[in-house]
């Protein structure tokens, strides 16, 4: 099991792993350029906000999924794959690691980090992230449009391995 000191480091790798700085940067470019409209601005300087905004949601993030609520609960916060297991029981296995996964001690518990993480996450950045819709209604279908989403990560880390593997590209999710 990982101490929390670990999970505190996972957690910082996370933020700084390369193909996610690429994603804030890329997704910021492409909302900033579709909408200068939006609550960001314009230019260079929109662009900038979004960035800021958008670390500050994924450090949210991975302080409460990834390190604080695993240490307390004494949850495993990586996604255990299985890769000799047939494929419609990894399609399911990703499923349902978003609610059921793996505890310190290697027993089956609730997913605490994605189901309170969540919510935790959705209400801090209800504090800061400009034109934001803030009531409970906005609140909930973000929650629940998060949580019905989530196997998509589990989907690239359960399968990206196996796409990878043929054209010898080694991938480390």
């Amino acid at each position: 099991p990982l101490t929390p000191k670990e999970k505190a480091r996972l957690a910082a790798r996370n933020v700084i792993d390369p193909f996610n700085m690429l994603t804030i940067l890329g997704e910021a470019a492409i909302s900033v350029g579709a909408n200068s409209h939006s609550q960001y601005g314009p230019g260079m300087e929109g662009f900038g906000k979004y960035v800021g905004v958008s670390y500050t949601q994924d450090i949210t993030g991975e302080f409460f999924s990834t390190f604080l609520i695993p240490s307390i609960m004494h949850q495993d916060p990586h996604y255990h794959r299985m890769p000799h297991a047939s494929i419609p029981r990894r399609i399911g296995h990703a499923m349902v690691q978003v609610v059921w996964t793996q505890g310190d001690n290697g027993q089956g518990m609730i997913n605490y980090a994605d189901i309170v993480g969540a919510a935790i996450q959705d209400g801090v950045n209800n504090l800061y992230v400009p034109g934001r819709e803030t009531n409970l209604g906005a609140s909930a279908s973000r929650y629940g449009i998060g949580l019905a989403t989530a196997p998509i990560d589990n989907f690239v880390s359960e399968f990206l391995p196996d796409v990878a593997r043929p054209i010898h590209v080694q991938v480390v999710v």
